[in-house]
């Protein structure tokens, strides 16, 4: 099957350039100007960007486990509708993913549905519970990092065998940094003393409580030689902890969510599950903290941190809700809309931020557009605007912040290997 891609805007890393793309089978055969091939389907992308496929370091797939939420199938073709081809899956299932045997389930299915790409992280402790070491020696082969996340782990000595170990197999850790000794008892998982927290007399959480886990795991990167990623960094202060330790040379990365570089607690319009996640929405001084680290290269990628639930438990407001939105079908459109088109952040960087440096963090190659490489790409459309509507989600999960907004930048096709896992119509 041949398939060439007339005129589109092409990325390579570091800027757009208008070429014709085409593939025969699994691969691209041949980029350049005005390529003509008897036979082959023909999709016209002029004023369309081709670009690798994204990345997203962190995705929760339920499966196994938790199917009513979500499944393998239903989220990776979610994410092909977002543009990604690789996603890599958290841990929080049942069973957790703490040996072989117990990640054997879910590797059987990402082998029968997945539609793009799925990394799985392993736990970093046995059923996630902090105090015994997962088995990382095994683990080390199938998964490309580990992590408890939702759970920081809370022992500093712990976390320094923990982190010794992941080292010596060759792999990192991505760390969910939270104190829990910090979360006021009863507390309810929006930002504390912002006005929505004070209207509602919510006793909320503090920035405190995740940059003191930051500052802690940075310590222990640089001591232990670990690669450490932390997970939704949302503080003005892990910003500044971690452009600091890159600045040191410690093995440090970090990536940010679409949501809390778009919205702060000011922007919560209703009671509602569709704004409570954690790390929760925070000030407008964290948001233009984690902008300026998109800006200055401390962010590394931007993550989903997709966490679809049942309609029935984001159904109880912030008091009765449980944390987590969905994002993968929104996320490029969303960043293109709030940062991109107003100027703030150049295309390119955007463009880095989901494909190139993202598979960085996981220590691969970059993708190329070139003859040899792999067809694995997305072509998006960055005119036409849209409404985004929640219940033409091919996730499961409806909750997100970006309801009924009117968003650019949408993808119009995904190829993975040649082929063609979503097509927008």
């Amino acid at each position: 099957m041949k398939r060439l891609y007339k005129g589109a805007r092409v990325f390579n890393g570091h800027q757009l350039a208008a070429m014709d793309v085409l593939v025969e089978g699994e691969r691209i055969a041949k980029t350049g100007e005005a390529i003509a091939c008897p036979g082959a389907e023909v999709v016209a992308a002029e004023g369309l960007v081709l670009c690798p496929g994204f990345t997203d370091l962190h995705v929760h797939l339920r499966q196994p486990g938790f199917e009513a939420k979500e499944t393998i199938a239903t989220g990776t073709a979610a994410a092909a509708a977002g543009g990604f081809t690789t996603v890599c899956a958290m841990p929080n299932l049942a069973p957790t993913p703490d040996d072989l045997q117990n990640l054997a389930p879910q590797l059987q299915a990402i082998g029968q549905d997945a539609v793009v790409r799925v990394l799985p992280y392993g736990t970093l402790t046995v059923g996630q519970k902090g105090d015994c070491p997962a088995d990382f020696a095994v683990l080390a082969g199938f998964v490309p990092g580990f992590s408890d996340d939702g759970r920081g782990v809370q022992d500093e000595e712990m976390m320094r065998r923990l982190m010794q170990a992941v080292a010596a197999c060759g792999r990192f850790v991505a760390q969910h940094c939270e104190v829990e000794a910090l979360l006021p008892a009863g507390g309810v998982c929006v930002q504390a003393q912002s006005a929505f927290a004070r209207h509602h007399g919510f006793e909320g959480y503090t920035g405190e409580s995740e940059w003191k886990m930051a500052e802690r795991d940075i310590r222990l990167a640089a001591e232990t030689g670990c690669r450490l990623h932390i997970c939704h960094a949302s503080t003005k202060e892990t910003f500044a902890l971690v452009r600091a330790a890159k600045q040191q040379g410690a093995p440090v990365t970090c990536e940010v969510t679409p949501h809390n570089l778009l919205f702060s607690c000011d922007d919560i319009t209703e009671n509602s599950g569709r704004f409570k996640m954690n790390p929760p929405l925070r000030t407008k001084q964290d948001v233009q903290a984690a902008v300026q680290a998109l800006l200055d290269g401390t962010v590394d990628a931007i993550a989903t941190d997709h966490a679809p639930h049942t309609a029935k438990e984001k159904a109880g407001g912030f008091a009765h809700s449980l944390n987590g939105v969905v994002g993968l079908e929104t996320a490029f459109a969303a960043v293109y809309t709030g940062l991109v088109v107003p100027g703030t952040l150049p295309l390119e960087s955007a463009l880095q931020l989901f494909t190139w440096r993202p598979r960085g963090v996981l220590g691969e190659n970059p993708q190329r557009i070139a003859p040899g490489e792999a067809a694995d790409f997305v072509l998006l459309d960055l005119t036409t605007e849209r409404l985004c509507e929640p219940e033409q989600f091919y996730t499961k999960g409806r909750a997100t912040p970006f309801a009924m907004r009117r968003l650019r930048g949408w993808p119009v096709e995904t190829v993975l290997d040649g082929k063609v896992v979503y097509r927008r119509g």
